[in-house]
């Protein structure tokens, strides 16, 4: 079995009647009576004692099936750091799970899987872990109370007499029942206010090498990236975009693209103008035969070869004092070795391995998105704002990302947007592709900077 399941609401139904029955439950309300694990040894991402935990409202975010499966729902994109096997590590690890019946689902977008620390749904500056331990960490402890209940009420025991193990309930007396026996009769128990995490130091997963739950899928070539998706009906699109940014089209004239075999639109949207095909073969050939004249706009007069000399006249200037200790003049000016270097860093592209693409199938009352984004949230709320559309009447399908760096989370969207005008205008299901030459030439960049350092020694060479 496949240890990344992408399922609909509707096929997830039908297999959970088959499977007759199972366990679904979320994490606590906001509110919620704090966990009391032994915080003293607890990973960083535990927040200390008297600090409130972030928590979801309820939804199923553990569903454990009849057949012994434990699908782990991640909110979270996976562009290769890790999330679809890290964050179910959190929660198999309070719920004792057996972590070869571990499978993983990505959540949809939608409002109750949205981050209670970044209000959005979405990816960026390593938060994942740090942001989500503290939820997923009681969600499985939670699950695991329930369980151990259902299992103490068919024994007539009490719980405490009871423990956990490799997704098995244990009672002292050597009885055993499996979690997915205990599913459906623990689906039934109310989720308990308050649970204790465990101690750290009785972890069998979380700090330990793990197997990855993608890492076949991404070697078999299973692994569904945005770039491989194809629907019926689908027409592959590139995109001519200015050549300097902020720039405009003035005209075009696409006689000799449309006589290209295969191309069966051209048409303008607000970033360029897109040549639409059967596939990508003849969208390339088109767009290549495309005349654009285009209004470069105030940027074109930006000189970067110009921009490290300016830099570094303004690192001259006195800048704001961030923290003042001591007193740097006079120790640099009595330093016996003095050191001073400059660093320019130019602006880069993140250039993930994976280009930039997006799937967009808008009808009048409705828009479904394929795509690798880190910024889900944002991408289906600007996406309902163009198509005119109620945010919870676009689906988002977040694919495996072939990397991203920041560079699939930008803050207008555009490279979602593109798709949505194309398939509004052309009226059929479109997916644009960012050619290598695309991605570099008109990337959303690393900032460029430039660094001054100066340092002085005294006689026994300490700062």
């Amino acid at each position: 079995m496949s240890d990344i399941v992408n399922l609909s609401r509707r096929r997830f139904l039908r297999m959970g009647a088959l499977a007759g029955g199972g366990l679904i439950l979320g994490v606590n309300l906001p509110g919620c009576t704090p966990c009391s694990p032994a915080k003293a040894n607890a990973p960083a991402a535990v927040p200390p004692a008297g600090e409130a935990a972030a928590c979801y409202d309820p939804n199923a975010i553990i569903r454990i099936g009849t057949d012994e499966s434990v699908t782990i729902v991640v909110t979270k994109a996976e562009m290769g750091q890790g999330t679809y096997t890290s964050l179910p590590m959190i929660v198999a690890e309070e719920l004792d799970a057996d972590w070869s019946k571990v499978r993983v689902e990505g959540a949809p977008v939608a409002p109750v899987y949205t981050s209670p620390v970044d209000n959005a749904q979405g990816v960026g500056g390593s938060s994942s872990i740090r942001n989500e331990y503290e939820p997923l960490a009681r969600t499985g402890a939670m699950a695991r109370a329930m369980l151990v209940a259902a299992a103490a009420a068919e024994w007539k025991v009490d719980p405490k007499t009871c423990r956990t193990e490799n997704g098995h309930v244990l009672h002292a007396d050597g009885r055993k029942l499996s979690y997915g026996k205990l599913a459906e009769a623990a689906s039934r128990i109310p989720p308990p206010k308050a649970v204790t995490l465990k101690d750290p130091k009785d972890y069998k997963l979380v700090g330990r090498p793990t197997k990855r739950l993608d890492s076949l899928e991404k070697t078999n070539g299973k692994a569904l990236f945005g770039i491989d998706v194809q629907v019926p009906g689908m027409l592959v699109a590139l995109v001519a975009r200015p050549p300097v940014f902020g720039g405009k089209m003035k005209s075009f004239d696409d006689s000799k693209t449309k006589a290209v075999p295969g191309v069966r639109h051209v048409v303008a949207i607000d970033r360029g103008v897109a040549v639409v095909a059967d596939s990508f073969w003849p969208a390339s050939l088109g767009i290549g035969k495309l005349e654009v004249v285009w209004e470069d706009g105030p940027l074109a007069a930006f000189d970067s070869e110009a921009q490290p000399q300016q830099y570094e006249e303004l690192a001259k200037q006195p800048g704001i004092v961030a923290e003042k200790e001591g007193d740097v003049e006079a120790g640099l000016a009595g330093a016996a070795r003095k050191f001073e270097a400059t660093y320019w860093f130019p602006y880069l592209a993140h250039a993930p391995m994976e280009t930039l693409n997006c799937v967009a199938d808008v009808r009048p009352d409705a828009c479904e998105l394929w795509t690798g984004t880190e910024n889900q949230t944002l991408d289906r709320d600007l996406t309902a704002k163009e198509c005119g559309l109620k945010p919870e009447q676009v689906k988002l399908n977040t694919m495996f990302l072939g990397g991203g760096f920041g560079r699939r989370a930008a803050d207008d969207s555009h490279f979602v947007l593109e798709a949505v005008q194309v398939s509004k205008a052309v009226k059929a299901p479109v997916k644009v592709i960012w050619r290598r030459e695309d991605d570099i030439r008109g990337g959303f960049y690393r900032p460029s900077s430039f660094h001054r350092v100066e340092a002085g020694l005294d006689p026994a060479g300490k700062p």
